[in-house]
């Protein structure tokens, strides 16, 4: 999203241009401080969790709200006071950027000068959905470039199917879960990566193990065809919500080494 500040008004704006100034009204109130006669700041809006990831999940839920929860983490300046900085390098941008919104409730993305390797595994290992890597002395440009890259992290992990999905008589996925103490507990649908060989095997191998009721402790609302989750799936996904569900997921075979 891109915050813009005219004449001591602000106006918050989507990607594609929407206003949602509205909807994003505490982060309108967050830039009240910022003290300037014009800037647009580029950003993005998220619900931080207690150990600071983020989850779109949660951010959809937060908006249907108050949004009270909801900040912004500023990482460009495009404009001040009039004058456009897009031709000036990143980091100076970045440097006039901290200033500018020192003493308001919006945070700073922060940018760390280290091997993109070992920046890219760390993020990884603690959940992240990926990094971004930005030429430090680059100017600004609208869209996709070669002076910015997203990096996603993708983790794997084995589960039990707990049924599988019909739409329109054809097949449409799996419903997984992951074990907490004696529990099942919802862990998310999978969709991607099934090819006619693959799911005509899986659903032969679902097909005994068919049950009335579905094996989660806590009833989902999703309808499906439940099975006994005995049958464990590989499962590899860019990065899990704070409930511990899947994102992006992808199948990548039935574990039988198990």
């Amino acid at each position: 999203m891109q915050l813009h500040v005219v004449n001591e008004g602000v106006k918050v704006f989507t990607r594609r241009g929407n206003d949602w100034t509205r909807r994003f009204r505490k982060i309108a109130n967050d830039a009240f401080l910022i003290n300037a006669g014009s800037a647009i700041i580029d950003g993005e809006v998220v619900v931080p969790a207690t150990d600071g990831t983020t989850d779109f999940s949660v951010l959809q839920n937060e908006l249907k709200g108050k949004s009270s929860k909801i900040v912004m983490v500023a990482f460009d300046l495009l404009y001040l006071n009039g004058c456009d900085l897009r031709k000036l390098p990143l980091m100076e941008r970045k440097a006039q950027l901290t200033k500018l919104i020192a003493k308001t409730a919006i945070q700073f993305s922060e940018s760390f000068e280290m091997a993109g390797r070992q920046m890219y595994q760390h993020a990884c290992s603690i959940g992240l959905e990926g990094v971004v890597s930005k030429v430090r002395n680059s100017r600004y440009y609208s869209g996709r470039g070669n002076d910015w890259v997203k990096t996603t992290c993708s983790q794997r992990e084995t589960l039990p199917i707990a049924g599988f999905a019909i739409k329109e008589n054809k097949f449409d996925g799996i419903y997984v879960g992951r074990h907490k103490g004696k529990n099942l507990v919802y862990a998310g649908k999978v969709d991607q990566c099934f090819d006619a060989a693959s799911t005509k095997d899986l659903q032969a191998r679902l097909k005994p193990l068919i049950r009335k009721t579905q094996p989660y402790a806590k009833k989902i609302a999703h309808r499906g065809i439940w099975v006994e989750p005995s049958l464990l799936a590989e499962i590899e996904y860019r990065a899990k919500s704070a409930e511990g569900k899947v994102r992006h997921p992808f199948f990548k075979g039935i574990r039988e080494d198990l």
